[in-house]
């Protein structure tokens, strides 16, 4: 695929994901003049594609469009595979088993060359079950987040000491060898992470959560950011 045939495609694809897109946006996301874009986006309608909007207003995909699917680069396989791969290793066992299931459809749709490229990839995440016990804690945490439910954690910090904790879940990240989970703790009324395996026991209150604009994943992420900038 030539390189203005990919930003073609490209373009579509961003308009497909988002209400409204300006010249500018797609511009810093493809690395391209607004030019080039507004270039794009006429010869895009002229083609049939139904995009609404003009140069200032942004523009937008019209309902009932659609591209054929799976139209992955060689490099697109391998990165969807190698991510795959390191679910299955080191998520919870159900994630790992909706990993599997994913990479199933995947190969049984994909063209032959684009599967022969999926089944020798070469980026493979080995399990030594170094920490059992976290793909348990996983799935109950992840559940958790997804229901928005209240969990009661016994925990360990790095010296040792044990504490108990009310906890309301907000995100799983993955620090190169261990999971830690992004929570709001109630004990004390702000942010805190813990590392899933030094958790020792894990339970469902039975109580719901709202989450908030600044009791959520993302401000904690800004946080973050923020400090180190």
């Amino acid at each position: 695929m030539s390189r203005r045939a990919d930003r073609l495609f490209q373009i579509v694809q961003v308009l497909r994901t988002r209400r409204r897109v300006t010249a500018a946006l797609l511009a810093e996301r493809l690395e391209v003049s607004e030019r080039t874009i507004y270039r794009d986006i006429r010869d895009l309608s002229l083609s049939g594609v139904p995009i609404q909007g003009e140069a200032g207003s942004g523009y937008r995909l019209l309902p009932g469009f659609d591209l054929p699917p799976l139209m992955f680069t060689g490099l697109e396989v391998e990165a969807l595979i190698a991510a795959i791969g390191m679910l299955q290793t080191w998520s919870g066992d159900t994630l790992a088993q909706a990993a599997g299931s994913a990479q199933e459809k995947l190969l049984a749709v994909l063209p032959y060359d684009k599967r022969i490229t999926a089944e020798r990839n070469r980026i493979v995440s080995p399990n030594f079950d170094k920490y059992p016990q976290v793909r348990v804690w996983f799935d109950v945490m992840h559940q958790a987040m997804r229901l928005h439910q209240e969990l009661h954690l016994h925990y360990e910090d790095d010296k040792g000491k044990a504490s108990e904790r009310v906890i309301h879940p907000l995100g799983l990240s993955f620090m190169g060898s261990v999971w830690v989970l992004v929570s709001w703790c109630t004990l004390r009324d702000d942010y805190r992470c813990f590392r899933l395996d030094r958790c020792t026991s894990v339970a469902f209150t039975g109580k719901t959560f709202t989450e908030r604009a600044d009791r959520s994943m993302q401000d904690f992420v800004n946080l973050q950011k923020a400090r180190w900038q």
